[in-house]
């Protein structure tokens, strides 16, 4: 989930670029693309979690769903939106209301992508790290009393 906000921020830059005002037709679009990212998010750390539990060390794991998954992401991504550039791209009046979720939806998902590809793998092995902090320091035979 921590993709969420970045795919947002894409989608504002999608607005400013095109110079459209964020509406409420646009907040939908943003929720449609928090589906997408999270998607794509899930699909990594599934693939890392299923190599986890075979044995692979973290890096290893990690590192094999980046490279096994990034077709996939991208695939997603340049469908979607190369499926939302007509919508995006139309002059007739009739879709100026769904112009704005088009590109929220389209501009959300390139930007969040490039952030999916890195930062869910990295905040992954940070996590990762902060466990095994937790598990050192927290020793449970410390925390026993004794009969005295």
């Amino acid at each position: 989930m921590g993709a969420i906000p970045f795919g947002i921020v894409g989608a504002v830059i999608g607005h400013i670029l095109l110079g459209y005002d964020l509406s409420l037709v646009s907040l939908m679009g943003v929720i449609a693309l928090s589906g997408v990212v999270l998607n794509d998010s899930l699909i990594m750390i599934d693939y890392a979690n299923k190599k986890r539990k075979k044995g692979e060390s973290v890096f290893d794991a990690i590192h094999e769903a980046g490279l096994r998954r990034f077709r996939p992401i991208i695939l997603t991504t340049l469908t979607t939106f190369g499926g939302l550039t007509p919508i995006i791209l139309e002059t007739y009046i009739q879709a100026t209301q769904l112009i704005p979720m088009a590109i929220s939806l389209g501009f959300g998902i390139v930007f969040a992508t490039s952030i999916i590809l890195v930062l869910v793998l990295c905040l992954y092995m940070i996590l990762e790290d902060l466990v095994n902090i937790v598990k050192e320091n927290f020793k449970p035979e410390e925390l026993q009393l004794s009969p005295e």
